[in-house]
C-alpha cells in the first residue's frame, strides 16, 4: 500500500526497496505491517513462506500516515533487511526441522503443517506455533483411539463437495462469464435460464433476487421467489429466484445462475458461494462475476468435477476519469452520484446537495431492499436528480448515473479508517455511464487528494482471488456428526470444534467467520432447546450491535423454549433514536420475525403479518426519506423536481430495471 499524495520519486524508492527484498505493505489488525516471502531448504525439501516477520509491524494506521516518505523508507529498512531476513529464516528453518523430524518419526505427511508458513497477514511466531500444533495434532491422532478418529472424520471437510450427493452424481458444465461492471454479464445467462425447462437464479442480495424474479415473470416463466424473509410460491413453478443461502441441493435442474461469484473470497458470506458451486444440481451452471475470480473458479471447479468454459467481457461503454476533481457541490450536475461510506455521511452530503437546489435519493446499507429500490427508481424516473449513497449502490442497483463522485477514498473496516480496495473502487465507479443511457461514464473525486487516489485505484491491477482457502460453514448435519463423535451437546463448543479442527492437513477449505454465530450460541446454550433450534436461532439475521434486535431474538428464543407462541408486535420506545433510525430497526425486526416464521411456524405464526408490516414500514421510511430529500430547513426543491399533485402517497415497491 502506498500514500498516493507523496512525491513520486520517494514512492518509487520505497517500492523499489520492497520489491528488491520480496516484501509488500499490508494492513492487519488496524496496523501497517511488512509481509515478506521466500523459501528455505530443509534437507532436500524446499519450504516456501509468506509471513509478517516478528519485527514487521510498522505502527498503527494513524501513526504510519503521520510519517513522511523518508521516515517510512527508513523504518522499513530498519525492520526488514538482510539481518532480519536471516533471523526470520533461521526461525522458520528451526521450526520446519522440528516438524519434519516428527513427521518422519510417526510416518506423517508434513504438508499441512508446513502450509502454515503461507499466511501473508500473520506473524511468523504465531504460524510457527501453528505448524508445530498441526504436526502435534497429527502425531496425537496417529496414536488416538477410535473415538478420536471418528471425531476427526466428522469435522474434516476434505470431502465437503462429496456431501452434495445429487450434484456429485451429475456431469455439470460450468460457464464463467466474467467482466467489469456494465459489461452485460447477466443478459445471456438469464436468457438461457428463461428458456430452460427448469432452473434457479442464486443472488447475493434479496434485491437482486426480487429483480430477476420479476425478470423471469415478465418472460412468462413459472417462477417462485424464495429468500430468507420472503416467499412467493408459484403452484407450478419450474424455476426459482432466491438468495444464494437458500440453495436447494436436492432438486435437479437444467440451468442455474450463480451471481457475483467473486464473493467466494468473503470470509463472512463466502461459504454460501462455496456451497452453491459444490452443491447446485444443474447440468449447466453459470458463474457471473469479476475477472479476478478466474483462478478461484478454475481451482474450485477442478476440485468439484465438471467441465469449465470461461467467457471474458469488456465494459460496453468507456469509463473516463475527469481531468479535475469536482471541487465544490456547486459543480454538481443532474445525473451525478455522490459516494460516502457511512449512513451519517450519506445523510450529511444529502443535506448539502439539497441546499444546492437538487432533489436527492439517499441509498445506504441499513435501508431495506424495497426502500433502496424505491429511492433508485425515483432517480431512474427523473423525480430526483442526484443520488447520495454508500457502496451499497455497487451491487444490485442499476442507476443511470452519468458521473460517480467519491467524497472520500477511505472507509472504516471495523478496525481503522483505511483506503478502499481497488476492486471496490472499480465496482462503484463502474456504475457510471450505463450502456444505452450514456456514451461514457465519468468518475471524479470531490477534492484533489481523493481524486488522485481514485485515479490510481482505477489504474491498479486487481489482485486475483486465491485458488485455495474456500470458506465453508457447518451445516446442522455436520454439527450433529461432531456431536455424535465427541458427545458434546453445546452449540458453542461444536462451532469452536469445527473451526479448530477443520482440515488441519489441507487448507483448500477454511472455516467461515463464525464469530457472530458463536456469540449467539453462548446464551442460546443456556436455554432448554434442541440443537436444531439453537442452530436455527444462531443463524437468524439479527445484528448483535442493535440492542433492540438482540433483545427481541433473546425473547423469541425464550418463547420457543417455553413452548409458547411469540408475539410479533413489541412495545419498545425509540431509546434516543431519531424516527428514521427507529423505523429502519423496526423493519429489520419484522424481517427477522418473518425469517423465523418460515422455519418455526408453530412458534412464529404471524409471518404474513410481519411481511405486511415490513412493506408498510419500508413505505414509511421511503416517504420520510423523500420528505427530507426534497425539502430541508423550510426550502422547497425547484418546481420541476417536486412530486406532481396527488403523488404524495407512500411509494410501493417496484422491481428495478436492468
Amino acid at each position: 500500500m502506498t500514500d498516493t499524495s507523496t512525491d513520486i520519486a520517494d514512492i518509487t524508492a520505497l517500492d523499489a526497496y520492497l520489491d528488491a527484498h520480496q516484501a509488500k505493505l499490508v494492513t492487519t489488525d488496524g496496523s501497517y505491517a511488512l509481509s515478506v516471502h521466500g523459501d528455505i531448504l530443509v534437507g532436500a525439501r524446499r519450504v516456501p513462506y509468506h509471513l509478517v516477520p516478528d519485527e514487521g509491524f510498522l505502527g498503527k494506521t494513524a501513526k504510519w500516515r503521520k510519517l513522511d516518505d523518508a521516515a517510512r523508507l527508513a523504518l522499513v529498512q530498519e525492520r526488514w533487511n538482510s539481518a532480519t531476513r536471516a533471523r526470520l529464516e533461521a526461525h522458520v528453518r528451526e521450526c520446519a526441522e522440528r516438524v519434519l523430524t516428527l513427521a518422519e518419526q510417526y510416518e506423517l505427511d508434513p504438508s499441512g503443517a508446513l502450509q502454515a508458513f503461507l499466511a501473508k497477514y500473520e506473524l511468523a511466531k504465531r504460524r510457527c506455533s501453528l505448524a508445530l500444533d498441526r504436526i502435534a495434532a497429527l502425531r496425537d491422532s496417529h496414536a488416538a483411539t477410535r473415538q478420536a478418529e471418528k471425531t476427526r472424520n466428522a469435522v474434516n471437510l476434505s470431502l465437503y463437495p462429496e456431501s452434495f450427493t445429487l450434484a456429485q452424481s451429475m456431469r455439470r458444465h460450468f460457464i464463467a462469464v466474467l467482466g467489469p461492471t456494465n459489461s452485460g454479464k447477466t443478459h445471456a445467462a438469464m436468457e438461457h435460464l428463461a428458456q430452460a425447462g427448469t432452473g434457479a437464479y442464486l443472488a447475493p442480495l434479496r434485491l437482486l433476487a426480487l429483480e430477476n424474479y420479476q425478470r423471469l415473470l415478465d418472460a412468462g416463466v413459472a417462477v417462485s421467489l424464495i429468500t430468507g424473509e420472503q416467499r412467493k410460491l408459484h403452484p407450478d413453478a419450474t424455476h426459482v429466484a432466491s438468495t444464494v443461502e437458500m440453495l436447494n441441493p436436492n432438486r435437479p435442474l437444467d440451468v442455474a445462475v450463480i451471481d457475483e461469484i467473486q464473493l467466494l473470497d468473503d470470509p463472512d458470506r463466502g461459504a454460501a458461494w462455496t456451497a452453491a458451486v459444490c452443491g447446485v444440481p444443474a447440468s449447466t451452471v453459470y458463474l457471473l462475476g469479476a475477472l479476478e475470480a478466474e483462478p478461484a473458479i478454475e481451482a474450485l471447479v477442478k476440485r468439484v468435477g465438471g467441465t469449465l468454459e470461461v467467457k471474458k467481457l469488456q465494459r460496453k461503454s468507456p469509463l473516463v476519469m475527469e481531468k479535475k476533481p469536482l471541487g465544490s457541490l456547486k459543480n454538481l450536475q443532474a445525473g451525478d452520484v455522490l459516494i460516502a461510506f457511512s449512513r451519517r455521511e450519506v445523510l450529511n452530503w444529502r443535506d448539502q446537495a439539497i441546499e444546492q437546489g437538487f432533489a436527492v435519493s439517499a441509498i445506504y446499507g441499513n435501508l431495506s431492499p424495497e426502500v433502496r429500490q424505491a429511492q433508485a427508481e425515483r432517480f431512474i424516473d427523473g423525480e430526483t436528480k442526484i443520488v447520495v449513497g454508500t457502496d451499497a449502490i455497487g451491487m444490485g442497483l442499476n442507476t443511470p448515473a452519468r458521473r460517480v463522485i467519491f467524497t472520500t477514498a477511505s472507509k472504516w473496516d471495523g478496525y481503522s479508517e483505511g483506503e478502499i480496495p481497488a476492486a471496490l473502487a472499480k465496482q462503484i465507479a463502474g456504475r457510471a455511464g450505463r450502456f444505452g443511457a450514456h456514451e461514457a461514464g465519468y468518475v471524479a473525486g470531490l477534492d484533489s487528494h481523493t481524486h488522485q487516489i481514485i485515479a490510481n485505484l482505477l489504474k491498479e491491477t486487481t489482485e486475483p482471488l486465491p485458488a485455495s482457502g474456500f470458506y465453508v460453514a457447518p451445516s446442522l448435519d455436520y454439527l450433529q456428526q461432531i456431536a455424535a463423535a465427541t458427545g458434546q451437546s453445546k452449540l458453542q463448543a461444536l462451532l469452536e470444534l469445527f473451526t479448530k479442527h477443520i482440515n488441519v492437513h489441507d487448507e483448500f477449505f477454511l472455516p467461515a467467520n463464525l464469530a457472530d454465530q458463536i456469540e449467539k450460541a453462548r446464551w442460546l446454550d443456556a436455554l432448554p432447546l434442541t440443537l436444531a433450534d439453537r442452530f436455527t436461532f444462531s443463524l437468524c439475521p439479527v445484528s448483535t450491535k442493535i440492542p433492540m434486535l438482540e433483545r427481541a431474538l433473546q425473547d423469541w428464543a425464550q418463547y420457543r423454549a417455553d413452548g409458547r407462541e411469540a408475539p410479533l408486535l413489541r412495545m419498545e420506545g425509540m431509546g434516543g433514536r431519531n424516527e428514521l433510525q427507529y423505523l429502519e430497526d423496526t423493519c429489520k425486526l419484522y424481517a427477522a420475525y418473518a425469517w423465523l416464521g418460515y422455519r418455526m411456524a408453530d412458534t412464529f405464526p404471524h409471518g404474513e403479518m410481519a411481511q405486511t408490516l415490513m412493506q408498510s414500514t419500508s413505505d414509511k421510511i421511503d416517504a420520510l426519506l423523500q420528505a427530507q430529500n426534497t425539502r430541508r430547513h423550510g426550502r422547497r426543491a425547484p418546481q420541476d423536481q417536486r412530486r406532481q399533485p396527488g403523488s404524495g402517497k407512500p411509494r410501493q415497491f417496484k422491481p428495478g430495471r436492468r
